[in-house]
């Protein structure tokens, strides 16, 4: 079988849950199963559920898991709508890779390429909003609002504004003219291209993604509340700041145990209301080793969480 994408920190993520001895391992972003496979093999006394909205993902990690099939249940769905519907027990580990796969990005047809000859970002392609939409029909501000806050682009004015003219024309159809369209306005330097962070805030869109992310972290709260997670371990891997920041701010919320007021003389609360504990303050990232094999997980943060037992 020809495997399409390389999971990121793999053997940093097989670490995290070296403690786990029995129940299910929830893969929140299945993917194309490259950490599911590994935490099957490594763990044979573990059960697994693995979550995506992306059929294709889907179809191959079936035939790749196929000889986990005693072990491994599979489901369609976004992560923050499907983990609540969860009947299985116990989730003593829970992993969420928020990446777009190599696949994704590389298969032009899919629309999230700068080199695409469609337009589109949709991880779930059955999904209502795509790229196409949001670049030809969304107002100055709206394009604004998305280029700075998710894609948090410097000239985010002129890339929008940019964008509007160019469509006064003629729809843009295309990833490719819509890297062109910015590149008049960002000028190429380096090894980054010009339309990246105008591309990630746009997929942003497209896919809710930090919506989900958030979703994900409500949902893992209020399950371990009502005692479905106790000494469970969360493994969360982010790409860029806007993730890690609400992964990092929600885990020092959960490590907190005094929720007294930061002016009060003293602590009236009990000083035990801490969900757990963070495995490791600062995330890990990828090592020089595999930054030579996989260029693509330079940006990788992993941050644990492992809540209470």
């Amino acid at each position: 079988m020809n495997i399409p994408h390389i999971p990121v920190l793999l053997e940093e993520v097989l670490d995290g849950f070296s403690s786990i001895k029995e129940g299910y391992f929830v893969d929140c972003t299945l993917g194309y199963a490259g950490h599911s496979e590994a935490m099957l093999k490594t763990y044979p006394q573990i059960k697994h559920i693995g979550i995506d909205r992306d059929d294709e993902a889907l179809d191959f990690s079936k035939k790749r898991l196929a000889p986990f099939d005693d072990r491994s249940t599979l489901y369609k769905g976004t992560f923050a709508t499907t983990l609540p519907t969860l009947k299985e027990r116990p989730i003593t580990g829970l992993l969420a890779d928020f990446g777009v796969s190599s696949l994704q990005l590389d298969k032009m047809d899919r629309g999230f390429s700068f080199e695409s000859e469609t337009l589109d970002m949709r991880m779930d392609a059955t999904a209502a909003l795509s790229a196409y939409d949001v670049v030809n029909h969304y107002n100055q501000a709206q394009l604004e609002y998305i280029l700075n806050h998710y894609g948090e682009v410097r000239s985010y004015r002129k890339v929008a504004a940019a964008i509007i003219e160019a469509r006064r024309y003629a729809e843009i159809t295309s990833g490719k003219e819509l890297a062109d369209i910015i590149s008049t306005v960002i000028p190429r330097g380096g090894k980054i291209h010009p339309a990246t962070l105008s591309f990630q805030g746009i997929r942003i869109e497209v896919n809710n993604e930090l919506g989900e992310i958030e979703g994900l972290l409500d949902v893992l709260e209020e399950k371990f509340k009502a005692g479905e997670l106790n000494g469970a371990i969360v493994s969360l891997i982010t790409f860029h700041s806007l993730e890690d920041r609400l992964v990092k701010n929600r885990y020092k919320k959960w490590a907190t145990a005094c929720i007294c007021d930061a002016e009060a003389i003293r602590c009236t609360c009990g000083k035990n209301h801490e969900l757990g504990k963070m495995l490791v303050r600062k995330p890990i990232t990828a090592t020089k080793g595999e930054l030579k094999i996989n260029a693509r997980s330079r940006s990788a943060k992993l941050r644990t969480f492992i809540f209470k037992g």
